[in-house]
């Protein structure tokens, strides 16, 4: 057993030695690479996809008036750079819809522009690290427009339409055409101020041009009264008759002026109060007759074909 031991502690001093030795003469061991800088140059920093831009945060609402409610919803917002681009045009950062929001920007200035129907207001501002709150005044009310005949009827919405027009002539002496082909009842945002207003009845000449007054904060409700009825012209080869088909109609102003033109058996049209001359086709023949429109009279005018 004590020979044993001795063999194995001879061994163990064998080994040792050896190890000494070769570490001596210059075994390569292989050590973990580190990824160190060369002189001179800089450690490599993170990807830089990761790296975030500094933003600040732009908080808009909008009110009709100074002391009024804050606008919940209909807002268009849109922010641009203020700085225009070399064809002069803003460039559009950030769009919007609805009432208050919260648009995230790169410090810097901006114009930011509020549109609530055909109302608006446009408003400078600088972003920079911290929040920035913005109210937008937009000065604007609300136009509804609506007409009768004039015995105060009311006249059947489809035969309606309505336009607004700047309330200024240019120096053509034509105005600037703001909205058209409005529904009547529809409430149209505007800015408060000044307006010129076209109704028309049908298609043809009854038309009525009046001015209102749009209020901040308000809907202003105007309505127009017409001196104008609906007839349906009708051929007939006597009084109470059948009205006769494939009839070409034409009807003309006092002075010859052409205004209506239909083909059937009824001829249904709205004209301004007055005086026309219907003059109706058929077969090759032709039949005129002085017509008289008296205001909210509307009815059905039988023109007599004597064959």
């Amino acid at each position: 057993m004590k020979h044993l031991r001795a063999m194995l502690g001879l061994i163990l001093i064998l080994v040792l030695a050896f190890t000494g030795i070769a570490s001596a003469q210059g075994v390569e061991v292989e050590l973990p690479k580190l990824n160190l800088p060369k002189p001179g140059q800089k450690a490599k920093e993170g990807n830089s996809a990761e790296k975030k831009l500094p933003v600040g945060s732009l908080r808009l609402s909008a009110k009709l008036t100074e002391d009024g409610l804050i606008i919940l919803s209909g807002i268009i917002w849109r922010v641009f750079n203020a700085e225009a681009e070399a064809d002069g045009k803003l460039t559009l950062i950030a769009k919007a819809n609805g009432g208050s929001t919260e648009i995230l920007l790169a410090p810097g200035e901006y114009l930011v522009h509020a549109a609530f129907g055909r109302a608006g207001a446009t408003k400078r501002v600088i972003i920079s690290d911290q929040p920035v709150e913005e109210t937008l005044v937009l000065d604007a009310g609300g136009l509804a427009l609506n007409a009768t005949d004039s015995t105060n009827a009311a006249i059947p919405p489809f035969k309606l339409k309505f336009s607004i027009y700047e309330a200024e002539a240019a120096e053509d002496g034509e105005r600037r055409l703001i909205v058209g082909a409005i529904a009547p009842g529809t409430v149209v945002r505007l800015s408060s101020g000044a307006y010129h207003i076209v109704s028309n009845y049908g298609t043809v000449n009854a038309i009525v041009r009046t001015d209102v007054r749009v209020e901040a904060g308000v809907i202003t409700q105007a309505t127009v009264q017409h001196r104008a009825a609906e007839v349906i012209l009708k051929l007939v080869s006597e009084t109470g008759g059948e009205a006769l088909a494939d009839t070409s109609w034409s009807v003309f102003t006092e002075s010859g002026e052409l205004l209506f033109e239909s083909i059937g058996a009824y001829a249904p049209v709205v004209l301004a109060e007055g005086t026309y001359s219907a003059v109706a086709k058929h077969r090759e023949r032709i039949f005129e007759q002085e017509i008289e429109i008296r205001s909210g009279q509307n009815r059905e005018i039988e023109v007599l074909a004597t064959f």
